[in-house]
């Protein structure tokens, strides 16, 4: 099932075809933030590897929902931001690590920062990459939930 195919009842094939391309573009512009990070050098080797993973999958389905926006392309991008999602979470807490955004951070707060109150750089950073990696996930499956709906 394609994009075209599936016809919303409100706004008709083009804001469909207008989802999708929201959904692509988010999605692309994802795969590049992770790409510059590896580029970078910015983590350590099993980062980089999983980011390079997610770019591997992702990529190609972003090109798939622009252009055609089929059901699996969005599931696979759907399940991938989830998995991002926590994956970020899991750095952002700590888990494993034993400190908070301080095994994954993305610019390094001042003690003075830190013991004001203020969350550190790293930790806004994570927080924004996960509300990405949601409103991607959310796009995709409003994207596939419109695929569903019957042509009216």
């Amino acid at each position: 099932m394609t994009v075209l195919a599936g016809r919303d009842r409100t706004a008709g094939p083009v804001g469909a075809v207008l989802h999708s391309r929201i959904c692509a573009a988010v999605t692309a512009a994802s795969c590049l933030a992770h790409l510059w990070l590896v580029a970078g050098n910015h983590h350590g080797t099993w980062l980089n590897l999983l980011m390079l993973a997610m770019v591997a999958v992702c990529l190609p389905c972003a090109v798939h929902i622009w252009r055609r926006g089929r059901a699996r392309s969005l599931r696979q991008v759907m399940a991938s931001a989830l998995a991002m999602t926590a994956v970020h979470a899991v750095l952002l807490l700590g888990i494993g690590t034993g400190s908070g955004a301080g095994g994954h951070s993305h610019g390094a707060a001042t003690a003075g920062t830190a013991a004001a109150g203020a969350a550190p750089s790293g930790s806004a950073a994570l927080l924004a990459v996960i509300a990405l990696e949601m409103t991607t996930a959310l796009l995709a499956a409003t994207l596939l939930a419109r695929l569903r709906t019957p042509a009216g």
